[in-house]
């Protein structure tokens, strides 16, 4: 590919792919849907704080543990400062999970990351790059938060105004968009993966092990919440696939739009895989314990 045309990948395709998830969400949200904020209990103040603390803890331990090269190991805590995708609300619908708990997990996460995450890549990006002696990406803090405002809180708004004055249209318009989040992150990790593809199989062996433990931490963090607080099977479940299923998406767009570099992509790439496939895994697991929950329905 040319580099014209991985630039526009990087800077409209991407961003645009992103733009249509958090626009589908806005499209099955209303304003007293935020009162979940207050009222969800429990169950939506632990997965919050098991993301926006826990799992970026979990990035830089694992990363540290794993002996990662620091490209590497900056990847994936990216990927662990990212919040919840829409994609993990449709496997747990899927699952037959709590769909609302993970919708108001998904939404609180994506909100607030706007501006954690800024503030913890102008932090992270000399802390691991640094030592090598190189040029760093280059990150403005508060032109970050705007951009990520743009793609995140701006859509997710937009569709929230079509729900309130145009209900039926914002109901099919959701239905037809509802595979979007899966196309879209096949799409965007297919594509980093071919325009990155020697970086990948270079560092297969190296990164995958510790991309799975982060991922089988992070839904562990969610099971082991879920069993401390006696939760249903259906709302551990779903703690376990909002703290495991990140927004890879959004983690890509970061390393490739943001910070234009592929070797920060190749953790993202291999992790959005590996979520997928343990996602489908525990709904397996938890699928006969739901099923004796809610009667065999």
């Amino acid at each position: 590919m040319t580099p014209e045309s991985i630039a526009f990948v990087n800077q409209v395709l991407v961003p645009c792919g992103l733009m249509l998830i958090m626009f589908s969400l806005g499209l099955t949200l209303t304003l007293r849907d935020f009162a979940a904020v207050f009222t969800g209990g429990r169950y939506v103040a632990v997965g919050f704080g098991i993301h926006l603390l826990v799992l970026p803890l979990l990035g830089l331990a694992i990363g540290l543990l794993f002996r990662l090269p620091p490209e590497l190991a900056l990847g994936l805590f990216i990927i662990s400062i990212c919040p919840a995708g829409t994609t993990s609300n449709a496997l747990t619908f899927v699952g037959r999970g709590n769909v609302a708990l993970a919708v108001t997990l998904t939404v609180m996460t994506s909100l607030v990351t706007v501006f954690s995450i800024p503030l913890l890549l102008s932090w992270a990006i000399p802390h691991f790059l640094s030592a090598g002696g190189g040029k760093l990406p280059e990150l403005r803090v508060i032109d970050t938060m705007l951009q990520l405002a743009r793609i995140t809180i701006l859509p997710i708004a937009i569709g929230m105004v079509v729900r309130r004055f145009a209900p039926d249209l914002a109901a099919r318009t959701a239905r037809f968009l509802r595979p979007t989040s899966f196309i879209v992150l096949l799409g965007v990790v297919g594509f980093a993966v071919l325009v990155s593809w020697q970086m990948v199989v270079q560092n297969l062996i190296a990164a995958t092990p510790a991309i799975y433990a982060l991922n089988i931490c992070a839904m562990g963090a969610g099971l082991l919440a879920g069993k401390l607080l006696g939760a249903s099977a259906r709302d551990s479940m779903t703690l376990a696939i909002e703290t495991g299923v990140q927004n890879a998406t959004m983690a890509i767009f970061l390393t490739m739009t943001v910070l234009n570099s592929l070797p920060l992509a190749v953790s993202q790439n291999i992790y959005g895989v590996i979520m997928l496939l343990n996602a489908s895994l525990l709904i397996r697991w938890f699928r006969p314990r739901i099923l004796a929950e809610i009667g065999g329905a």
